[in-house]
């Protein structure tokens, strides 16, 4: 390949290569994914010489799945979809799974989404000086965690909506009185585990994560957005992580989830739709585009809402650019026509749509008015496309959907209202000098937080006790400080 800097650059594409993407989501088989491809692929062939190959982390234990794939070093991987609030990212860069990408590398292989991407958020992508990743931040969306409802079993409770943690219990206790059978939120433990935890902590502080300290499948620190670079932490400090732990023993108790919740696997979104479960876990995003249309579809007069964990103390942090974004794994044999399929991916209208909608007039149709809407029959649960492209949509090439809910709007003027800006958006954390303490913190996050989540302890107070003393003991303290004296160092700069 030619060496030059601009999108005018001649690209070498005698050799046809095939290119594998990983991507979040359990495999669908419907054949609709594999129908989708073949179109993509004839395209891609035609116009870079190269086909693309999906490689699904599915949602079971996904985390460690996901982190251990990409620690393989594994080749073949050469498109890797990222996150830097929820898949690791920047941890990964660190320890080498991602190649740099130069500037000169995107100008010449991947030009359009070179020049639609502003300098401030290449920035934002940097680490040590290097992009590392490509940012989905032309598409406007809410990702902010709450819990869906059926308003019409809230009004049968005595509530007009669900505002409060508190409004939420009197909510499921309606859904246990007035539908027998129905498990107000029939949740699967290990992939809801950290729901309500961290929606409590959202819901009854003004704290904020900081991203990339997690441990396992919980981040510790937080910060006040009024003092960003001060760390700190609910789960050790005060008594907002008691009083979560009282509460959900109390819901336990009451019958609000399954006895054995903790080794229940069923898919708590299907059952929703069903009218067997009063209750599902998401973000808003995912209320907007599908939950609310299903549900009036198989529900009809459910009026499903929201509770979003943040709405209740005014505590909303706009999504982060790096939310979805898209790395090139470091072995890649393929890096620079990796960059051009993305690139078609992205930009080009034609390909975006297979990706994202299917094929028309079997996935998808255009209304007359222009906009996306689905064939008579089609249902989105058993027909739908499952490719799950989160890193790098944008809104130019986006179609307005007929069927999403038509509150959105007032939902996203809310929103809008109060939601900050993340103010550490340049922050990234080195674990190194304590990495063994983080994998004990994540190993006594793994034993204390399913019995204090779920409310499956004697005594909720003694067992979070217990937690922090073991948090202690496993050199909570030490990591603290490390992030502490990180902050402090970019708090200089």
């Amino acid at each position: 390949s030619s060496s030059g800097s601009s999108s005018e650059a001649k690209v070498d594409t005698s050799e046809f290569q095939e290119i594998t993407m990983v991507t979040m989501g359990n495999k669908p088989t419907n054949g609709r994914m594999e129908a989708v491809m073949e179109k993509v692929n004839e395209i891609l062939k035609k116009k870079v010489n190269a086909s693309l190959k999906l490689q699904y982390v599915e949602w079971n234990d996904w985390q460690t799945q996901y982190n251990l794939l990409l620690a393989s070093g594994d080749s073949s991987l050469d498109l890797i979809g990222t996150a830097t609030d929820w898949l690791d990212a920047w941890p990964n860069a660190k320890k080498g799974s991602f190649l740099a990408l130069s500037e000169d590398m995107l100008k010449t292989y991947a030009p359009q989404t070179w020049a639609s991407v502003p300098a401030e958020h290449w920035e934002q992508c940097k680490y040590d000086g290097q992009i590392y990743f490509i940012p989905e931040d032309s598409y406007t969306q809410w990702t902010n965690h709450g819990m869906f409802y059926r308003g019409d079993w809230a009004k049968e409770a005595g509530l007009d909506k669900v505002a409060s943690f508190d409004d939420l219990e009197k909510y499921f206790d309606g859904v246990l009185k007035n539908h027998p059978g129905v498990i107000p939120w029939d949740a699967a433990g290990s992939t809801n585990l950290g729901g309500l935890v961290e929606g409590y902590i959202n819901a009854y502080t003004k704290y904020i994560l900081i991203n990339g300290t997690t441990t396992g499948l919980f981040n510790l620190f937080y910060v006040d957005p009024s003092d960003p670079y001060t760390v700190l932490s609910p789960y050790m400090e005060g008594t907002t992580l008691e009083d979560c732990a009282v509460m959900m023993k109390r819901w336990a108790d009451k019958g609000f989830w399954r006895e054995d919740v903790l080794n229940y696997t069923g898919e708590t979104r299907d059952l929703f739709y069903a009218g067997q479960s009063g209750a599902d876990q998401h973000h808003t995003q995912t209320f907007v585009s599908t939950v609310r249309p299903t549900m009036d579809k198989k529900q009809p007069g459910s009026e499903a809402q929201m509770f979003a964990w943040g709405t209740q103390s005014k505590n909303l942090v706009k999504t982060v650019i790096t939310h979805g974004a898209m790395a090139i794994g470091f072995n890649s044999k393929h890096a620079e026509r990796a960059l051009m399929v993305y690139d078609l991916i992205r930009n080009d209208q034609e390909v975006y749509r297979l990706f994202n909608y299917g094929i028309e007039g079997t996935d998808y149709i255009i209304t007359s008015d222009g906009k996306l809407d689905r064939p008579e029959g089609y249902d989105g649960t058993k027909d739908g496309l499952g490719i799950d492209f989160w890193w790098g949509r944008t809104d130019k090439n986006e179609l307005t959907d007929a069927n999403w809910y038509d509150g959105k709007d007032e939902i996203y003027k809310e929103y809008d209202s109060y939601a900050i800006e993340y103010p550490l958006g340049k922050f990234v954390f080195d674990p190194a000098n304590v990495s063994t303490q983080i994998s004990a913190l994540a190993d006594v996050c793994a034993t204390y937080m399913p019995k204090i989540a779920w409310g499956k302890n004697d005594d909720p107070k003694a067992e979070v006790a217990n937690f922090r003393k073991a948090l202690k003991d496993a050199g909570f303290d030490d990591v603290l400080k490390e992030i502490q004296n990180q902050l402090t160092q970019v708090k200089g700069q």
